[in-house]
């Protein structure tokens, strides 16, 4: 049973859709409205407000008067999973390489026309980039999103038939420029931030991929002159090859570790919570 929730604690909303979509931990996978309401200890008028904007979008599912967690939560729960599993086999090659070299090394994935970073080690009484992990920056001019996009998807072509904002004098403003840029990046099996995204910042970026299109991938950046890119992009290359050999042996691991396991059964409840156990919140 959740604490009860009075009205002087003036939750936000954020906190009362934690409340609610907490109400799903039990045994039970649905659960009504009543029962939402005794867990949360919020209003019902409330509760049943949180709940159908929920369900339009996806993250709690209905059955006449019985709520359940959604499909589009359930799918979020696997991303998270996904992109921690990769965090996990790309950190101790991330440490070694920023050893290695003293530049920042940084670990990102694509989301449409931006990237993510989900993982960088640097040390900030050395040298200091205007970006930290969870930043999204635009994948055109960045030297790990040029890595993606090379591998990417059919969606990129829809952001290589336009032009795009110049954020330093040195970024690529032409869908046909950026087009022929992608091409040596997949000759080269690297790509190249030129202070196109920051002024005073190069990267040099290596893409974790197999046969097919880039999951994620492995960057070094720096701050002075262009001198040590050719070095860096042999550097990103030697680890993005470790990481993705370290993404084969975890993915044998798990895979023995469930053959191993007595099989259970589960609930949609139970499985969503799994995944988000996997999240590093920190």
């Amino acid at each position: 049973m959740a604490e009860d929730v009075g009205e002087s604690s003036t939750p936000s909303v954020l906190e009362k859709v934690a409340l609610v979509l907490n109400a799903f931990e039990g045994p039970r996978s649905t659960l009504g409205l009543t029962d939402v309401v005794r867990h949360t200890g919020l209003a019902q008028s409330t509760v049943h407000r949180l709940m159908d904007q929920l369900v339009k979008i996806g993250w709690l599912g209905r059955e006449g008067r019985r709520y359940f967690l959604g499909l589009r939560l359930l799918e979020l729960g696997a991303f998270a999973s996904h992109h921690n599993r990769i965090r996990r086999a790309a950190l101790p090659h991330l440490i070694a390489l920023h050893q290695e070299t003293g530049h920042w090394a940084h670990l990102s994935v694509l989301d449409k026309a931006e990237v993510v970073y989900l993982e960088q080690i640097g040390n900030p009484r050395h040298s200091a980039i205007p970006y930290q992990v969870g930043a999204r920056l635009p994948a055109h001019c960045t030297a790990s999103g040029k890595a993606l996009l090379a591998y990417g998807d059919a969606t990129v072509e829809a952001l290589l038939r336009q032009d795009f904002t110049p954020r330093t004098r040195q970024t690529i403003v032409r869908g046909d420029y950026l087009r022929s840029e992608l091409a040596t990046v997949r000759e080269t099996g690297v790509a190249f931030d030129r202070e196109e995204c920051f002024s005073g910042v190069t990267c040099a970026a290596a893409p974790l991929r197999g046969a097919g299109r880039a999951v994620a991938a492995i960057s070094l950046s720096r701050t002075a002159g262009y001198a040590d890119l050719p070095r860096m992009a042999n550097q990103v290359s030697r680890c993005a090859r470790a990481v993705w050999a370290s993404l084969f042996e975890s993915g044998r691991r798990f895979a023995q570790a469930d053959k191993d396991r007595e099989p259970a059964p589960a609930s949609d409840t139970d499985t969503v919570l799994s995944w988000l156990g996997y999240m590093d919140w920190s």
